[in-house]
């Protein structure tokens, strides 16, 4: 039954007390509240409680309210089957209501309207809402700070909604869109820009800067309005035109902004130091639009590069960006999030293959426009190599280098801390967490693209800090100095680029003269070289030498006996390389297999991170798979440790799909002499297949996979595998997203279990394959003729009349005259042919009666396959013809 205005009231109580502390009125609510959702007038019922801000209503009921609001409208505003859902005639009313209260003092309240707007304007803009932009625009000329602010909110959500749709179509909606707010919005940005820019002066001069100047509330308004009106912008050049890199043609949107964007940096980055003892509020936005700005610069440059490229726009925005990268402003220096971005926007530029001279030659009897974009494209491309050569001379280029290295390479004291405090968490915020979040790494992926494009400038450079900090810092040093700091960093850009230095550097000799002896000095402020070296011994994998390799392999032991977990990790990974290596050598490492699997071992009880123990199992699945079957003398050790390990990971799922990992590979290694770790496999194998545990939906493939492997290993048929077949039979009979895996499992079942496997199994292999045949397409169907086939081979008496019905739905195959272009089902049919043959040769009897069978007869019928001659005949011009 709808609900209807009378009822806000009641909607109002429940919602009250679904926010209840006490369980006993919390859960009545709630459970009321879930059965009001799909009824018509509730959503009209909630607008009422979201708008009802001057009537005494709770903001926190109203949030919930907005909340109920924003779910009902993503589960029923288009129409479903199974739910009348929202009638028409409430959508109009809830449209036309919503633009009317956008004006909403709580913020959590104006967000979540905002959101509103955006998830109906994907649907129903612009066939159903027509009027949301003008209505939006007309609201935006109020003189109310507030209003003008919440509609700019929604105007951001709702062109970040739409401008996600894909449809060319919906990106032409887009386009008009942009054309129609651009020049209001940009106006206003520029007009807020002066106003915050006069306030912040102010600000500035005054003599405490204490509190803000009168109407302070307000300033922040127009700072909060002005950084969403920056976002529009953004989001109407990325989104509202098509990319430069189609057309070569200018956007010209990007000269007029970007400049500005350029100038808006300039002029607030000195009030980054200036507001951020005693305004901290305005420190706070002034850090978010330093950052902002730049990111948005970033956007527009990957977007439209060709238009980016201008010379009124690349030179000095790259310059303005190396400048306070290479420049240590004490205004900039500790702002990491805007020299990150500086980071990434010269890195993007150095990167962008717009940029470089196009290799391609003329194409015979290209049309003429062809020809002429592609002219154009290498026109730009030309031109920007040419600016970049102007900004980025060989000079410069050595500067930015020995900057990164010697400044942002180079470990702070707060680092040292970190990794003092917590080794672990530190190991993976330097060398696992996204580049561009954190400054070294950031640092690191900029000198890496900077060195790919100037290998032959800095090559001997990096070759040179390298060999300074070497000298410098002598290889028994004990204390952490700034000379130790710079060989670490030394170490790290040679580490990066081992590709190209090769040439220049003998590893064998690095490694005897100085490496071997750092490794040599267990103190423990050693630990920040011995990573580093750890590290390096994995980036040098290919390049080390058979004389080096074995020490290199006793080395990595050692660093994987450390105190320190940091040191341990990075040993772990290095080693991994080294295993997988093509020069991996299983002669040299057996003798040092018992120290590895105990220093794993014990790293896998030390370590607390989920990345941290995925690293040490990583390692444990490759050394399994590259040592063979040398692993027999260990493998009661580590079907110990497995164990342990699956009990210790319960609920983990991620954890355990990486187990199972190392456990194919473990069974793969045994062999037939994979029965031994039996009493560990088993049971995990078991909790594996069950479609009913908790984390099958987690678990089940790779746990399919390892049954795989424990049959194809296994050295007969023993009872307790017979008994997994039946778990196959309910994963096949839910999904058939395992069948090319089943059906090799099947086949070792048929060949290893024998008569024992058709005795205890035949009943739920019969219905099995008959819920396969029929129900697949021929993808499914070549991978399952196989084991009908091989199942016919070794059981030619007993099999045939236990799949009748598959059989006569491949008669039924073979009979259809379907397959002319289609090469799939010209297959399937010579394979069941081929059964079928195979039938009759060796059970005549039962093929004589299986074709005279009046259901054959009749599925033929029901088929629209009418036989005038006996099938025996019809199917011997299939065999001739096929063969």
């Amino acid at each position: 039954m709808a609900l209807s205005a009378a009822d806000v009231q009641t909607v109002y109580s429940l919602l009250s007390n679904a926010l209840s502390l006490d369980e006993s009125a919390r859960k009545p609510a709630e459970s009321a509240l879930a059965q009001c959702e799909n009824r018509p007038g509730f959503c009209s019922c909630l607008l009422e409680i979201v708008a009802a801000r001057d009537s005494g209503c709770r903001d926190d009921v109203r949030l919930l309210a907005s909340v109920y609001f924003k779910n009902s409208i993503t589960r029923y505003w288009r129409h479903r089957r199974d739910t009348t859902g929202i009638s028409n005639d409430e959508k109009n009313h809830i449209r036309k209501k919503l633009l009317l209260h956008l004006r909403e003092e709580n913020t959590q309240i104006a967000l979540q309207l905002a959101v509103l707007v955006a998830k109906i304007a994907r649907i129903d803009y612009p066939k159903e809402w027509p009027e949301l932009f003008s209505s939006l625009a007309q609201q935006l000329q109020s003189a109310d700070m507030l209003a003008s602010h919440r509609v700019f909110i929604v105007l951001f959500r709702t062109l970040k909604e739409l401008s996600t749709k894909r449809l060319s179509s919906d990106q032409r909606t887009f386009q008009e869109i942009a054309s129609q707010l651009f020049e209001y919005t940009w106006n206003l940005w520029k007009n807020d820009i002066h106003t915050i820019l006069q306030s912040f002066s102010t600000i500035s001069q005054s003599i405490t800067m204490n509190s803000l100047v009168e109407q302070g509330h307000d300033l922040l308004l127009v700072c909060e309005r002005w950084f969403l009106c920056l976002k529009i912008i953004r989001q109407l050049i990325i989104s509202g035109y098509p990319s430069d890199t189609t057309t070569a043609q200018e956007v010209p949107l990007v000269k007029e902004v970007c400049p500005v964007l350029l100038n808006a940096i300039q002029s607030f980055l000195p009030y980054y130091s200036l507001f951020q003892e005693r305004q901290v509020r305005l420190w706070d936005f002034t850090k978010r639009t330093c950052t902002k700005l730049m990111k948005a610069l970033v956007a527009v440059q990957s977007k439209h590069p060709y238009s980016f490229g201008d010379q009124a726009i690349l030179p000095a925005i790259v310059d303005f960006s190396l400048n306070k990268i290479t420049n240590a402003e004490p205004t900039v220096s500790f702002f990491e999030q805007f020299l990150i971005q500086c980071m990434v926007l010269v890195k993007s530029v150095l990167e962008c293959k717009e940029y470089r001279p196009s290799l391609t030659g003329r194409v015979i009897n290209e049309s003429e426009g062809s020809l002429s974009l592609e002219q154009r494209k290498k026109n730009i491309s030309t031109a920007v190599a040419g600016i970049l050569k102007t900004i980025l001379p060989s000079d410069h280029v050595i500067l930015l280098c020995n900057i990164l290295i010697r400044r942002y390479f180079i470990f702070s004291a707060k680092d040292m801390d970190e990794w003092y405090q917590n080794p672990e968490q530190f190991h993976h915020d330097q060398d696992m967490v996204q580049w561009t979040d954190k400054l070294r790494p950031c640092a690191e992926a900029l000198y890496i693209v900077l060195f790919e494009n100037y290998k032959q400038i800095l090559s001997p450079v990096v070759i040179s800090i390298l060999r300074d900090a070497m000298s410098s810092s002598p290889p028994l040093e004990t204390e952490i100095s700034s000379a130790m700091l710079l060989k670490d960093a030394a170490y790290s850009a040679a580490g990066h680029v081992y590709y190209e230095l090769s040439s220049y550097l003998d590893f064998s000799d690095w490694f005897q003269g100085s490496l071997a002896i750092e490794l040599s000095n267990n103190h423990p402020n050693m630990r920040i070289l011995h990573r580093k070296i750890a590290f390096i011994l994995g980036q040098w994998a290919s390049e080390i030498k058979d004389d080096t390799r074995k020490q290199v392999y006793h080395a990595l032991i050692r660093l994987l006996q450390d105190n320190d977990i940091a040191v341990k990790l990075a040993a772990c990974r290095s080693l991994c390389y080294l295993v997988q290596d093509t020069n991996f050598s299983e002669n040299e490492f057996f003798e040092l297999l018992p120290a590895c699997w105990n220093s794993c071992f014990k790293l896998m009880e030390e370590v607390q991170e989920f990345d941290s123990k995925v690293q040490v199992l990583n390692l444990i699945s490759v050394l399994i798979d590259h040592v063979g079957d040398r692993i027999s003398p260990y493998a009661h050790q580590l079907s110990n440790f497995f164990c342990k390990i699956w009990e210790e990971s319960a609920g983990e799922s991620l954890l355990q799909i990486q187990l199972l990992v190392a456990l194919r590979n473990f069974v793969g290694s045994l062999g037939y002499q994979s029965s031994i770790c039996y009493t560990m496999l088993l049971p995990i194998l078991k909790s594996g297949i069950d479609v009913d545990s908790p984390d099958s939906l987690n678990l089940l493939e790779d746990s399919v996979l390892l049954l795989e492997a424990t049959l194809s290993n296994a050295p007969s048929m023993m009872p307790q595998l017979l008994d997994f077949f039946p778990y196959l039979v309910v994963i096949l009979e839910r999904s058939f997203d395992h069948l090319q895996v089943a059906t090799s499992i099947i086949e070792d079942y048929i060949i290893s279990g024998g008569v024992e496997f058709l005795n205890r199994h035949a009943s739920s292999l019969a219905k099995l394959l008959d819920g396969i045949v029929g129900n697949v397409n021929e993808k499914g169907l070549l991978s399952t003729l196989p084991v009908i086939d091989i199942l016919v081979q070794c059981f030619p008496m007993e099999a045939p009349p236990l799949i009748a019905g598959v059989l006569q739905k491949l008669i039924l195959i073979c009979l259809s005259e379907e397959d002319d272009h289609n090469p799939s089902r010209t297959a399937v049919r010579a394979s069941s042919a081929a059964i079928l043959a195979r039938v009759l040769v060796m059970n005549t009897n039962y093929f004589a009666q299986l074709a005279s069978e009046s259901s054959l007869a009749m599925g033929l019928q029901q088929a629209g396959l009418p036989i005038n001659q006996n099938i025996l005949l019809c199917l011997t011009d299939i065999w001739v013809d096929k063969v």
